[in-house]
């Protein structure tokens, strides 16, 4: 089986992560396109042996990266095409259509109720998601809370699968010696008391909650792995509250050791901090959550669908911390009445391991490639951009 996989972009972050994972466990030929973006993670890909291809586009209503990736398409001879994130699923579902390919898989990573990938949703905004999602052959939902959500916006239960997101999770297991290395790296005293948060700097990701609950605890630092817009607000924040010098920003961080970044991997990040905070309190899965867990950290979390379904004591180490930055703050008080601890990564762990992500992941491209009618190469009855 020869699939292509396109995705809106290649910078660090939680989908683009999966793919590479994804990749390197899929027994099947696999090709990357990315519209936009080759980063850090397409380095990585690169450095795995895939054959990655920027398309070059020049934003949402480039409408001449429809043509270049049907010919990339046709050209190709794929037998599936697997897209990922909103830009691509909407583009690479019309160019597969075009090119006849016979059948088309796309993963919704990050839909939310009120945000898709961290942009608000407009009602464009699912139509348009809407009117291209009927040219695939299944959706790919990452959690049962996306499924819902498919389904209540009038996607086909039938053509929904939910295939969990998947860490590696022997590289997140705790080492004192990584503690100590990434402590003094960071200029961090062995004693001092430290919060941990992974993901991108965007409002919707709530980082302000952890600076203002960080800020109110004396001798506590904050670590934030990751970058995006709202970092500049934030280390603004932080100064105001007096814990400028608390709170580290360490930008993009790499998931895997073999990346192109010099600092700290996230892995690293882990064994640093004392407790992983997530504040989003809207989430399609909640894989720094799941990545936290197999560090055996105590977390704090407001949503975690990855976590939703189960019984509380199947996560002892996980608390739902609802509300705002005080909310944060009790719960921070909490964990420092506790000690400094490490804990036994739960065997939810084991329940998202990336292998078993991609068994599940190939199971559908065998069922959607057998059950697939040979397409004709015709003009689909629209084609609009993205808005």
């Amino acid at each position: 089986m020869r699939v292509l996989h396109i995705i809106t972009g290649l910078g660090v972050g939680g989908a683009e992560q999966q793919l590479r994972l994804l990749l390197r466990r899929l027994p099947v030929d696999c090709d990357v396109v990315t519209l936009t973006n080759p980063g850090p993670v397409a380095d990585g890909m690169h450095a795995d042996g895939v054959s990655v291809t920027h398309l070059g586009m020049s934003g949402n209503r480039d409408l001449t990266a429809l043509p270049r990736l049907t010919r990339l398409i046709r050209r190709g001879r794929y037998d599936l095409v697997h897209t990922h994130l909103y830009r691509a699923c909407v583009y690479g579902r019309i160019a597969a259509r075009l090119a006849g390919v016979r059948a088309t898989v796309a993963t919704e990573h990050s839909l939310g109720e009120r945000y898709i990938e961290g942009r608000p949703l407009t009602r464009s905004t699912r139509e348009l998601y809407l009117r291209t999602e009927r040219l695939g052959s299944a959706t790919v939902a990452v959690s049962a809370t996306v499924a819902d959500r498919l389904r209540g916006w009038g996607v086909p239960a039938r053509r929904i699968h939910v295939v969990p997101n998947g860490i590696d999770g022997a590289r997140f297991r705790h080492d004192s010696q990584v503690r100590a290395a990434t402590r003094a790296l960071l200029d961090i005293p062995s004693g001092a008391f430290v919060v941990g948060g992974v993901g991108r700097l965007v409002p919707g990701k709530r980082f302000d909650l952890l600076v203002r609950a960080v800020a109110a605890l004396p001798g506590a630092r904050l670590l934030l792995a990751g970058d995006g817009p709202e970092r500049g607000a934030l280390r603004a924040l932080a100064g105001r509250l007096g814990a400028g010098d608390r709170v580290h920003f360490l930008g993009e961080c790499d998931a895997l050791p073999d990346g192109p970044h010099t600092g700290p991997t996230v892995p690293a990040v882990l064994d640093a901090v004392d407790v992983f905070v997530s504040a989003s309190d809207e989430e399609s899965f909640g894989l720094a959550v799941v990545e936290a867990l197999a560090a055996g950290l105590p977390v704090l979390y407001a949503a975690c669908p990855a976590l939703d379904d189960l019984p509380a004591e199947a996560v002892p180490g996980a608390v739902r911390v609802p509300g705002g930055a005080r909310e944060v703050e009790a719960a921070l008080r909490r964990q420092i009445a506790l000690g400094v601890r490490r804990l036994e990564p739960p065997a939810v762990v084991g329940r998202y391991d990336i292998a078993r992500s991609a068994d599940s992941l190939l199971g559908v491209y065998a069922r959607v490639v057998a059950a697939a009618p040979v397409i004709p190469r015709v003009r689909p009855p629209f084609v609009m951009p993205v808005p």
